[in-house]
């Protein structure tokens, strides 16, 4: 199987379970409140559906066009604009006939739904697959960072990160993810330690360089095999060579001999590798594009027994993982409502990375793991949740606004501007999604 297949496996199956079980919080309540439903739809059947079937007054369905789906309530002014059955008395089986606070809990069951869905993938995934991450304490070197956007800021090679805005992190994963957000890094470089605070417009900067990588641990230079149709063929390095030295002088990390080949393109050099406990030296050519032709072994567990770093490994008991998880769901919230701050910043330069469907696609891995899978739906689950509650009208949000000013100030909107509301903010969601897919496919195009 094709790795962009499952690529888009993973995308409509992980989208597809988020929208039913989104729309199953609006359609519950609404069925508890004896609030007719008349349709439920994963995806938009504009025109016509691939499937449909009428059971107990409702019709359930699949549309052809994946853009998100619905339940269409009686008596409500939603996306679908059916206006007409507004021009007629209030029917006590539809929405606009229950009481104020049924309503609230009927637009606030789809985020509810999609929040309870992230804890809970947050706790299984906790109990079932642990925790396991690149410890940020002992790192051999520090950290490689080739992102030039951080470079510019300050922060280069061999830096040891020990906090970010004040807060210290166990993991290298969570330690790379709050540097979306950072305003100052604390590190410690020569022995010295310093703070440097990064620029106002750094997510911005990330979004125009359109670098994918932040940092990593520093690796070693260890040899798997040489390619056999490349100039080094003939040399003799062998499977689990250590790289450390190039014409006697100390190299220990990948990093290292990728910058010197990189400046000594078309050179003979005499590389020195430990081999089986001794130094074996090894003449070999740097190519005009600056390699060698030499397959590095990039696994993380090798790196560990050499020294460079330690990957610690927790398992968790049942009732453990619901700490756990508690703990990763809201970190998970406190970071995206931090992100979307920015975004809504423009100073920040932020709104350069929103992205649409291509950007969700690319998250996605390109070998199947469940557990990847599932910590995606998580945070897929929590981004959904949150942008719904985003006070604009066609969005849950936004009818939620309209229900708390009722229940204060005790005036029902009237339909017409409702529906007025719901036009003007259907056209609002519509420019937020052409902008977010139209930076896609800027950043596909020119970048």
């Amino acid at each position: 199987m094709s790795p962009t297949l499952i690529q888009a496996l993973q995308f409509l199956l992980s989208l597809s379970l988020l929208i039913i079980l989104h729309e199953m919080g609006h359609f519950l309540p609404a069925k508890w409140f004896k609030t007719r439903v008349e349709k439920f739809y994963l995806f938009f059947d504009v025109k016509f559906a691939l499937f449909k079937k009428k059971i107990g007054g409702t019709e359930y369905g699949i549309g052809w066009l994946p853009l998100g789906g619905y339940v269409k309530i009686s008596g409500m002014i939603d996306e679908s604009m059916d206006t007409d059955a507004m021009k007629e008395e209030p029917k006590p089986w539809e929405f606009r006939s229950k009481p104020a606070w049924q309503r609230l809990i009927i637009m606030l069951g789809g985020v509810t739904v999609n929040f309870l869905v992230a804890f809970f993938i947050y706790v299984f995934t906790s109990f079932f697959y642990g925790d396991t991450d690149i410890s940020t304490k002992g790192l051999k070197g520090g950290y490689e960072i080739s992102n030039k956007v951080l470079n510019d800021a300050g922060l280069q090679t061999g830096d040891d990160i020990i906090s970010v805005d004040g807060k210290t992190y166990e993991g290298y994963s969570d330690l790379r993810m709050s540097l979306i957000t950072a305003e100052k890094v604390t590190l410690k470089r020569d022995g010295e330690t310093m703070t440097i605070t990064l620029p106002q417009d750094f997510l911005g900067k990330l979004s125009d360089n359109n670098e994918r990588g932040l940092l990593t641990p520093r690796f070693p230079f260890l040899a798997t095999s040489v390619i056999d149709t490349m100039h080094n063929s003939k040399a003799d390095i062998r499977e689990n060579d250590l790289f450390v030295a190039i014409d006697g002088n100390e190299m220990l990390f990948a990093d290292e001999y990728e910058s010197f080949f990189e400046d000594n393109k078309d050179k003979k050099v005499v590389v020195t590798v430990l081999r089986e406990g001794k130094k074996v030296d090894v003449p070999v050519q740097i190519d005009g594009d600056g390699k060698l032709g030499i397959i590095r072994n990039l696994n993380p567990l090798k790196a560990q027994e050499l020294g460079y770093y330690s990957i610690y490994q927790r398992k968790y008991g049942f009732l453990e993982s619901f700490g756990v998880g508690a703990t990763k769901f809201i970190d998970q919230i406190t970071g995206y409502g931090a992100q979307l701050k920015k975004i809504f910043t423009p100073s920040t330069g932020a709104y350069k990375g929103v992205g649409g469907f291509k950007a969700i696609f690319d998250i996605f891995p390109e070998t199947w793991s469940w557990e990847v899978f599932w910590r995606i739906t998580a945070f897929l689950s929590i981004m959904l949740a949150v942008l719904n509650l985003l006070p604009i009208p066609a969005l849950d949000g936004g009818h939620v606004m309209f229900l708390l000013y009722e229940m204060v100030s005790g005036r029902k909107p009237s339909d017409k501007f409702l529906e007025y509301a719901q036009m003007v903010g259907f056209f609002l969601l519509l420019a937020l999604i052409l902008f977010a897919n139209g930076n896609d496919i800027y950043k596909a195009i020119f970048k």
